[in-house]
């Protein structure tokens, strides 16, 4: 087997993987900025409801964070999945 195309291969899995940790802290980031903006809200503006407000910035807050601890996962394993189809490429740089 080619061992550039090992390398090759095995080098985009470690894209892949920094990029579903980086997606990952996007969907933490996101759901920190409407906590954030759930709580700003009763200091910032004055509404008649802005308890109800700040629960909705909770809610999809909280609900961000769950999905993107759940998309994190499920890359993570199809990931993990894909790296049966590179070959054996430690055993092929040791010789």
């Amino acid at each position: 087997m080619n061992k550039d195309l090992i390398l090759r291969e095995n080098l985009a899995l470690q894209r892949t993987t920094l990029a579903n940790q980086s997606t990952f802290l996007a969907f933490l980031r996101t759901s920190l900025y409407f906590s954030l903006a759930g709580l700003s809200l009763e200091n910032l503006l004055k509404i008649k409801y802005h308890g109800k407000v700040q629960i909705l910035m909770f809610g999809i807050s909280v609900f961000i964070f769950i999905y993107g601890i759940s998309n994190y996962f499920i890359h993570k394993n199809r990931i993990k999945r894909s790296e049966i189809h590179i070959g054996n490429y430690k055993e092929d740089y040791e010789s």
